[in-house]
């Protein structure tokens, strides 16, 4: 199992329920992410995007491989192609495109596992570059170049951190999971003379495992999930770009499904109970998320 971290606005849920631990040495996955994310339109429109907006509708589909190299350890890498489109109110679309997104580098290490009769507790650190490998020359129906904000790239090197806690057999009950995903992505200068504001995220995911079959290959989990998000204003060439970031709660259930041995399907649903009102910011309204995961032995030649 590991711990998918897209350095999007609202982080999709991963390929595995539990999100501390690593794959198993010698093990890995292969996996496909859907997200789709909406915002609120801007109360405001005009003929032009605002140099800050985000936008109103996207979709991030997420090509993920990941591989456990090493004792609690793994490596993963994601390379996302993102769909941005940008309307106002009265149904006109300003802009849209699709494109290769940044490139995701991640390696976690498990720090700490604690077996008992009640279950398990496992700690767990990720950390990587996010690679400017995506797209950033997105332009509008007259050839005007799009904003920083609606690329599918970035344009800059930037870097993401993780802190991820599970403890199963919450309350002695065996099969009630707790799961705790803290990151931030630390953005730096890209593309337009634009940082993007960085990003803190924490989500919160307590599953239920209703089914489980003897031999342990088809399961089912289910559960409330609540994630806080925060982002920080941008800044377009080094001037602070007050009131584009903010903070938004989102709550919403997840369910992954075992369908066969080291195969398996999820999809989680989310959306905005509140959130900041800064003057350009535009909080996500609603995030929906499906995938598929295949896991599979790898071996590397020589080993």
């Amino acid at each position: 199992m590991f711990l998918l971290l897209a350095a999007s606005p609202a982080r999709a849920q991963g390929p595995a329920p539990e999100t501390a631990p690593p794959l198993f040495p010698g093990g890995a996955l292969i996996s496909y992410n859907s997200i789709f994310t909406t915002r609120g339109l801007m109360a405001n429109p005009s003929e032009t995007i605002p140099a800050t907006a985000r936008p109103t509708f996207s979709h991030e589909g997420d090509f993920n491989f990941t591989w456990g190299f090493h004792p609690d350890f793994d490596l993963t890498v994601i390379v996302p192609v993102l769909t941005n489109h940008f309307q106002v109110p009265g149904g006109a679309l300003l802009a849209d495109g699709t494109g290769l997104g940044d490139t995701l580098l991640l390696v976690k290490y498990r720090f700490y596992r604690r077996d008992s009769q009640r279950g398990t507790t496992q700690a767990s650190i990720t950390g990587g570059p996010k690679i400017p490998t995506g797209r950033t020359n997105l332009a509008d129906d007259t050839g005007k170049l799009l904003p920083a904000t609606m690329q599918p790239g970035s344009g800059s090197t930037d870097f993401l951190i993780a802190a991820n806690w599970t403890y199963t057999g919450l309350f002695n009950l065996r099969r009630l999971v707790a799961d705790e995903d803290f990151h931030s992505v630390i953005s730096s200068r890209g593309t337009q003379k634009t940082r993007l504001g960085s990003t803190v995220e924490s989500r919160f995911w307590l599953s239920y495992r209703p089914y489980e079959s003897k031999d342990v290959t088809r399961e089912w989990f289910i559960g409330p999930a609540l994630t806080w998000l925060h982002a920080q204003d941008d800044q377009i060439g080094g001037a602070t770009q007050h009131g584009s970031g903010g903070d938004v709660l989102l709550a919403g259930v997840t369910t992954y499904a075992g369908v066969r041995p080291g195969m398996h399907v999820w999809i989680g649903l989310d959306w905005d109970v509140a959130h900041s009102t800064g003057a350009t910011f535009m909080p996500v309204r609603r995030h929906i998320s499906f995938g598929i995961t295949q896991q599979f032995r790898f071996h590397v030649l020589g080993k």
